[in-house]
């Protein structure tokens, strides 16, 4: 799925379940215009309130950001935790013996930004995710724990 059509499935699965962006604002506790933003893609999503977004459809995340174009129903409430996403970076960084530095240059970002991912000091970026998703054909799905039931 080409970079600008990404956010494209939060208007559309928006409009399948009749909701106005009003309606999914209130839902996910922002402002309209904030909203409107993420529709549009003049700005990403937070990780947080995607999040938040898929557990109210419970829908898969890798369909919502256009990694995968099978909707998957997810019935449990998915709460994010830093500490297991980044033991999940971490874990697949080491595994395909990738430093710190080169997963930082992929990305377009520094070590230190890994680091603090790494160690659950910071929560990943919604671009660094679908970034690492699409440069090492990853699941945000699983980096984030979001599994099927």
């Amino acid at each position: 799925m080409k970079q600008e059509e990404i956010f494209k499935r939060l208007k559309d699965i928006r409009e399948k379940n009749d909701l106005k962006q009003k309606d999914m604002a209130l839902i996910l506790a922002v402002s309209r215009p904030n909203y409107t933003r993420w529709e549009t893609k003049e700005k990403i999503i937070p990780l947080i309130h995607l999040n938040d977004f898929c557990n109210y459809f419970k829908i898969n995340m890798d369909y919502v950001i256009g990694l995968s174009n099978k909707p998957i129903t997810i019935n449990k409430k998915i709460i994010l935790d830093k500490k297991s996403i980044g033991k999940n970076i971490k874990n697949f960084r080491i595994t395909n013996k990738i430093t710190q530095e080169e997963l930082a240059s992929k990305l377009g970002t520094t070590h230190s930004v890994i680091s603090a991912y790494e160690n659950g000091h910071t929560l990943i970026l919604t671009a660094f995710l679908i970034n690492l998703c699409t440069t090492y054909n990853l699941s945000a799905d699983n980096l984030c724990n979001r599994k099927k039931d």
